[in-house]
């Protein structure tokens, strides 16, 4: 079982977050991450994150499914194997601080850029390297929204596009973390109390419902112009993290 403060925590913690994250399809699920490491151990953390993620990806894929854009998520998953691969034949992985200041580093550039310069998703190579890189950087540090958030950030989409196809590349995405780190979990005998879980995926399932009222409201120049600042703010947050980890090795 599980106390009811940390249940108020859990349900408040993932609410919010979620509710972010279907607004802007960025930005929450990092916000979860430090906010669940609060609250709990490293690997049951990440394996929790990896299970809402899911969840919550899963559910705003699904309510805007007609939106998604099929031909970038199968390019993207396609640069995605190729990671997988590279990183499991790999004898060294670049270290979680450098994998954070490049993403933030990379992202701010990224901003700065003019439009025929910007990274863009809607390139097919551009796509697939997408994949590649975001995918490398998942497994390397568990993080890769910014770098993701600049490549849609200046494509030809509508908002509810970009929220669908982001959702239904990070439900794949969390997967995979969910099964690295759940077999850590397991490896070191540590658990997750299925009340926990519970509160987590409902929470995040009303999370995302409730965003809608606010995504079918917002203006797609008003989305871009946000996105920006979000993409800005957690970059920095980033190249912040990484170079503090990085001085303190």
């Amino acid at each position: 079982m599980i106390s009811v403060p940390f249940a108020a925590a859990l349900t408040a913690s993932v609410l919010s977050t979620s509710f972010v994250s279907g607004v802007f399809g960025m930005a929450g699920g990092m916000i979860l991450m430090g906010l669940l490491l609060s609250l709990m151990p490293l690997a049951p953390a990440m394996a929790l994150h990896g299970i809402t993620q899911i969840a919550s990806n899963a559910a705003r894929a699904w309510l805007w499914r007609q939106q998604i854009c099929w031909p970038i998520v199968a390019r993207y998953v396609c640069g995605g194997l190729v990671a997988v691969v590279a990183i499991a034949l790999s004898p060294a992985t670049p270290s979680k601080p450098i994998a954070l200041i490049f993403i933030g580093l990379v992202s701010l550039i990224g901003l700065c850029l003019p439009a025929a310069l910007t990274p863009n998703v809607m390139d097919q190579r551009q796509a697939v390297g997408c994949g590649t890189l975001c995918t490398a950087l998942h497994l390397t540090c568990g993080v890769s929204g910014p770098m993701l958030d600049l490549f849609f950030v200046r494509a030809d989409l509508g908002t509810r596009q970009v929220i669908a196809t982001k959702a239904a590349i990070n439900t794949g995405g969390h997967s995979i973390k969910l099964i690295y780190f759940g077999h850590a979990l397991l490896a070191g005998g540590d658990a997750i109390s299925p009340v926990a879980i519970l509160l987590a995926v409902g929470a995040a399932l009303l999370g995302t419902q409730l965003s809608r009222i606010l995504l079918e409201a917002i203006s797609d120049a008003s989305f871009r112009q946000w996105s920006q600042r979000l993409i800005a703010a957690i970059a920095t947050v980033s190249l912040t993290q990484g170079l503090i980890l990085q001085f303190q090795d």
